[in-house]
């Protein structure tokens, strides 16, 4: 009889345990999946925020966005400014008529004023945590309701790529996901002055 008793007071302590456990899964199971969301989301918003330099850069150079990574890419790790350098002012007529006015021009590397030498340029294009997929980026020219002409550009990713790999039923269950499909910088179809949609 006592033995009965100890069998079914250990098989109760080890369903109360599994009970528990389960429980604390389940409450943490969203907790845990909008903390690995938020990460996430503010590592491709940084990534995003670098290719909004890159193309603001490229602009600055060329008079227009590009819609290519490669050309981009390329453009952040082999070219460079035009900086001008001036001893004295032009409005100094003496120093003018003395030819004591210096200017001259000279290169600076783009990855070194933009980023830094050891940026890891060639990962600009791929959004975190996909495994290898791309940014889509487009640029172009609109005319605003000004009829001015306008340079613009976009970088985005999807939510169903940013959040690859987590919980699949959590995603889907997600109410968010057709208001705000997904993360983006500047726009292609207005001049928004690059902003990114969770600014």
């Amino acid at each position: 009889m006592k033995a009965a008793k100890i069998i079914v007071q250990v098989l109760l302590f080890f369903v109360i345990v599994a009970l528990a456990y389960f429980i604390y899964t389940g409450v943490m199971k969203p907790i845990n999946f909008d903390k690995e969301k938020i990460s996430r989301y503010e590592e491709v918003v940084q990534r995003l925020k670098d290719i909004r330099t890159a193309q603001v850069s490229y602009k600055s150079v060329y008079g227009k966005y590009t819609g290519s990574f490669d050309t981009l890419i390329h453009f952040v790790k082999e070219d460079s400014f035009p900086v001008e350098y001036a001893e004295g002012s032009l409005d100094d007529s003496l120093a003018v008529a003395m030819g004591l006015i210096v200017r001259d021009t000279f290169y600076v590397q783009v990855i070194d004023s933009v980023f830094h030498s050891k940026y890891p340029v060639d990962s600009l294009r791929f959004v975190p945590f996909t495994q290898g997929k791309q940014f889509d980026m487009e640029s172009g020219t609109i005319m605003t309701a000004s009829k001015v002409e306008v340079q613009v550009f976009v970088a985005s990713a999807l939510n169903f790529d940013i959040l690859n790999g987590m919980d699949r039923q959590l995603i889907i269950n997600l109410n968010d996901l057709k208001e705000f499909p997904g993360l983006k910088v500047g726009d292609i179809e207005e001049a928004n002055n690059n902003a990114g949609n969770w600014e």
